[in-house]
C-alpha cells in the first residue's frame, strides 16, 4: 500500500506549468510542523516536496498562496535524473491526488486584486 496523508503551508506560490503534451502540472513543498519538541525545547519543520497534474494542479495554483493551510492525501513516488555535471540526483515526492483547503492565503495572482474573502469551506 503506498497512501499518504499531509496537512501543512505552501512554502511558496505554486506555479502552473504547461508540459509537453498540453499536461498541466505544479510543484511545491508543504512545510509540517513535528508534535516533539527537539532538544533545544524548539519545535522542527518537515519540508515536504509535492507534485499535482492535471486539473488539480490547476485548482491548487488558482487557490493557494504563499502560507496556505492545506491537506492533500496522495502517493509517495521516488525518482533521480542526471544533472548537467554527471552527478545524480534522487527525489521523493508525494504525487497529490486530493487536496483539501483550510485555510487560504492569497496567490500572487491574487495579491494585485481585491482581498479574498474568508475562507471556512472545503473544496473536493
Amino acid at each position: 500500500m503506498n497512501h499518504v496523508g499531509l496537512v501543512g503551508r505552501t512554502t511558496k506560490h505554486a506555479v502552473l506549468r504547461e508540459l509537453a503534451g498540453g499536461k498541466m502540472q505544479t510543484n511545491f513543498s508543504l512545510a509540517i510542523n513535528r508534535t516533539f519538541k527537539n532538544q533545544q525545547g524548539e519545535f522542527d519543520t518537515d519540508f515536504v516536496l509535492c507534485v499535482a497534474w492535471g486539473k488539480l494542479a490547476e485548482t491548487i495554483v488558482k487557490h493557494c498562496g504563499k502560507g496556505s493551510l492545506i491537506g492533500v492525501s496522495g502517493r509517495i513516488q521516488s525518482r533521480n535524473y542526471d544533472r548537467e555535471d554527471g552527478t545524480r540526483v534522487f527525489m521523493t515526492e508525494v504525487v497529490i491526488e486530493d487536496v483539501r483547503f483550510y485555510q487560504l492565503k492569497p496567490t500572487e495572482a491574487q495579491q494585485n486584486t481585491t482581498p479574498m474573502p474568508p475562507v471556512d469551506f472545503l473544496l473536493p
